[in-house]
């Protein structure tokens, strides 16, 4: 197949574009973070909505939408410690509340609003505060992870270690079984997902597991436990999001959740490994760390 030259452009400018934005919010400070994850939030909630439409064959009410981003939102901010203080005052003190309350009202006009009540469809969307909102708030909760006080001050600043491993772990876990599965793939994994094979799945967690452990433990003398901890979690649970994803797209007959990058897909499409692996990967490191 030739090469198409204006499509290989686009991809790569947007790839370029998506790498430059998320290492800007990871790496700059836990504002940043913040920041970034919150456009995440929003831009998930957003396809997921979309997709929950097409799946139930059924529009929603803008205000359902704009009711799930804010009380999301609460759910998110929960999450936010004394790092995140304005003025001294908490985010989470100050904005769950009210945000929480202005979703819960916009959600109800939207039901009162709404033509046609599918139960179903309602209880679709409101399992996404589970698996959108909680998943970027306990990312939130991961990037305090190594964060230390002398009071109210912070004074050093390590939360950016785990996110970093777990997200590394996700991306070396995919690219590793793809180029497993093109070398020496044959049974298929999933239905879901025919371009799976078990060959693929299994050898590439195995070598993103073991690579991106060895090297947090050795390299950078992290806890071996946690290190290889959280790449499991990036390389198994992160691919049963993949999956998860997939399942939805399928449901709805699309290709891709959304457009948000131009030959990559949308939000849903980059960060479903993410949304399934974080809560478990934020749980692990409580467990371990003892934080």
């Amino acid at each position: 197949m030739a090469l198409n030259r204006e499509v290989f452009k686009t991809r790569t400018l947007s790839a370029i574009v998506y790498v430059a934005v998320m290492l800007s919010g990871l790496l700059w400070n836990h504002w940043s973070f913040l920041v970034l994850f919150l456009l995440i939030h929003a831009g998930c909630w957003v396809e997921y909505i979309r997709l929950m439409e097409k799946i139930f064959a059924q529009p929603l009410h803008r205000f359902m939408l704009m009711g799930c981003l804010l009380t999301g939102y609460s759910i998110m901010l929960a999450f936010c410690g004394k790092a995140f203080a304005l003025q001294g005052y908490w985010l989470s003190q100050a904005l769950c509340l009210p945000l929480a309350v202005a979703g819960f009202l916009l959600l109800v006009m939207g039901v009162l609003r709404q033509r046609n009540i599918n139960v179903r469809q309602y209880g679709a969307v409101i399992l996404g505060w589970v698996y959108i909102s909680l998943a970027w708030g306990t990312m939130l909760g991961l990037r305090q992870q190594g964060m230390v006080f002398k009071g109210d001050t912070m004074f050093l600043d390590a939360g950016r270690v785990w996110p970093l491993v777990l997200i590394a772990s996700i991306w070396i876990n995919d690219t590793m079984q793809y180029i497993v599965g093109s070398l020496i793939g044959k049974t298929p994994f999933s239905k879901i997902s025919p371009k799976k094979t078990w060959e693929g799945t299994a050898g590439g967690s195995v070598l993103a597991i073991v690579s991106v452990g060895f090297f947090c433990w050795q390299v950078l003398h992290l806890p071996a436990a946690t290190s290889f901890g959280i790449a499991a979690v990036g390389a198994i649970v992160g691919t049963l999001g993949d999956l998860l994803e997939s399942f939805f797209k399928r449901s709805a007959g699309v290709k891709d959740s959304g457009n948000m990058l131009p030959g990559h897909g949308g939000f849903l499409d980059r960060f479903d490994s993410m949304l399934l692996a974080t809560p478990v990967a934020y749980l692990l490191v409580l467990i371990l760390q003892g934080t």
